[in-house]
């Protein structure tokens, strides 16, 4: 299929949808729940015209695509693989809103929740869909939670009544379940979306903190991934071609057919890439809890509020982790910290972070607030290590906000594959380094009856931190004004751009000939011959409403995205105002 003419894929994705709308009259009798005659045939139209997108990149085969598994779901909303594939597109094309409303459309439940959730659960982890994920989070972390206290009580049981093969399958049912890759990252991943949720005020983020034991078990479980085993119990088959895991997109590159690669090569690709996401997100609430006890440290010259010593194994604890995070990245830390400094300030090309943009970025936040009570690179590099080091963070976070911002097309039709890296950079990075601010700046004021007579703690981070949230709050400002543009875009105008890849050139090639089959089925139907049933979902069908839906759908995550922007801009133009008060 893969080497046939674009004419000829046209053609037979045009045969299939004619076929199905000519054969909809024998499935008049079924019931909704069964099986129609041909429903088979839009989910092939679907791939045929995903490829034809792929190949041409011409954006009508995309919207045609969806505009055909709209048309089946409309007729039954039963079919799984429909659903499936919308969640897919929908997904790609960056309306994730509506891709998770056709995932609980799916109705998960029970053993599913751990071999379905990967259709949806990497894209949400990298969205600004807080609610939802921490719905979806919750959810599976409960089934799975219940499930393995309940094997213990069932194996147990059948031990009882000597069913030893129950025993034996209950058993490894049981591991197979402990060890899940998926079950791993989500027990990572709550945790973090908590810190997320609680970084614009820093007493909060330490309660979470603190109900975390402040990050310790996940240091631990970093230590031991390497010697885990992990179980893949995930149900790929049930995926999409062009997305066939969830570390994999075809329709991100260039169009080269599909290679065969080996079952055993992508489950060992897989397993490592789950290992190095589990290493380095674990030691992220440590990271965080230590990042803002060494920025609070090096601005109280090593006492508290309570006038008793900060403790001294902060910094080294924190360096400790440093080392091993860079490690993680292939790299030293000395070797690290020379890297972050060489791209900060373009004596080095941003190409040596790779596909590892987050986790380094993350790197020099902690760095900072390491170097704030270690140091060393002011040492290392003379009184202008300590500047070095908070510039460093700034202009690496305002260089690579800014680049997605303007690598991301203005039109709806784009697909804003650059916004998940864009949330990302605000949701992580930038959050932890707000953090580090307020720390330092609650530990520059003085505190009841410790009031010095200086009026201030320590002055001289000050013009550091007024520097620091100078440059996020332009850096936040420029991120909402792009979004504000996208959300504030008349709908009849997205509306427009939208349908409008959907029109024929008036010759017979191009997008569009399948979605006018849809068109002309609609407009001469025969309600008699198509059945109460059917005829009565039909008069809900309207590729408008479609185009609408789509358009919503974008605009629902860029608004959430807006909110979470809003909430940190506030906080940073807060300590704008207080540290310009002192």
């Amino acid at each position: 299929m893969f080497k046939l003419p674009v004419g000829e894929l046209e053609g037979s994705a045009v045969q299939m949808v004619e076929m199905y709308c000519k054969n909809l009259p024998l499935s008049k009798d079924l019931d909704s729940q069964e099986s129609m005659h041909g429903e088979e045939l839009l989910s092939m139209a679907c791939n045929v015209l995903i490829q034809l997108f792929w190949r041409t990149k011409n954006f009508g085969y995309f919207v045609e695509a969806i505009m055909v598994l709209e048309f089946g779901v409309t007729i039954r909303r039963y079919v799984w693989q429909y659903k499936i594939l919308l969640l897919h597109l929908y997904s790609h094309l960056g309306a994730l809103s509506l891709a998770y409303e056709w995932f609980k459309s799916m109705e998960v439940k029970n053993i599913l929740m751990e071999t379905v959730s990967h259709h949806i659960l990497p894209q949400m982890l990298v969205s600004p869909l807080w609610a939802d994920l921490n719905n979806l989070l919750k959810d599976y972390l409960k089934f799975m939670d219940d499930h393995l206290r309940e094997s213990a009580d069932l194996t147990f049981l059948a031990y009882r009544h000597r069913n030893y093969s129950k025993v034996i399958e209950f058993v490894q049912f049981k591991e197979r379940l402990q060890h899940s890759n998926q079950y791993l990252v989500a027990r990572v991943e709550a945790p973090i979306l908590q810190l997320k949720q609680n970084a614009d005020n820093i007493e909060d983020e330490e309660t979470v903190l603190e109900s975390l034991k402040c990050g310790s078990h996940f240091v631990e479980l970093s230590n031991e991934i390497g010697s885990k085993s992990l179980t893949f119990n995930e149900d790929l088959q049930s995926r999409p071609w062009w997305a066939p895991t969830s570390e994999r997109n075809y329709l991100l590159g260039p169009f080269e057919g599909i290679s065969y690669c080996p079952r055993e090569n992508t489950m060992k690709e897989r397993e490592a890439n789950v290992r190095r996401v589990i290493e380095r997100k674990s030691l992220l609430p440590r990271m965080i809890y230590l990042s803002i006890q060494s920025a609070s440290a090096s601005l109280k010259e090593n006492l508290d509020v309570n006038g008793t010593r900060s403790d001294p194994k902060v910094p080294s604890e924190l360096k400790l982790l440093l080392e091993c995070y860079a490690k993680m990245l292939g790299f030293s830390l000395s070797d690290a910290i020379e890297v972050v400094l060489g791209v900060s300030s373009g004596l080095k090309s941003f190409e040596v972070f790779g596909l590892d943009l987050i986790d380094w970025i993350n790197f020099s936040v902690f760095l900072n607030a390491w170097n704030l009570s270690s140091h060393e690179i002011g040492m290392a590099n003379g009184e202008g290590g300590l500047s070095q080091a908070w510039h460093c963070v700034d202009s690496l976070l305002e260089k690579y906000v800014l680049a997605k911002v303007c690598s991301m097309e203005t039109l709806i039709s784009s697909p804003w594959v650059d916004l998940p890296v864009l949330v990302q950079l605000i949701t992580e990075p930038l959050a932890w380094h707000g953090l580090v601010i307020q720390s330092c700046f609650r530990s520059c004021l003085p505190t009841g009856k410790k009031k010095k007579k200086t009026g201030v703690a320590d002055q001289s981070s000050l013009p550091h931190l007024r520097d620091s949230v100078q440059s996020l709050c332009d850096t936040l400002e420029k991120v909402m004004k792009w979004l504000r543009e996208q959300i504030n875009r008349p709908e009849d105008e997205n509306l427009e751009t939208l349908l409008s890849a959907l029109q024929k050139s008036g010759q017979n090639e191009g997008p569009g000939q399948v979605f006018q089959i849809i068109e002309t089925f609609m407009s001469s139907k025969n309600d008699t011959e198509l059945g109460d049933r059917i005829s009565q979902a039909l008069k809900s069908w309207s590729s408008v409403d479609v185009g609408r839906k789509i358009v919503t759908g974008k605009c629902t995550v860029l608004s959430e995205f807006l909110r979470i922007c809003e909430s940190k801009l506030k906080l940073l133009q807060a300590l704008k105002h207080q540290i310009a008060q002192v």
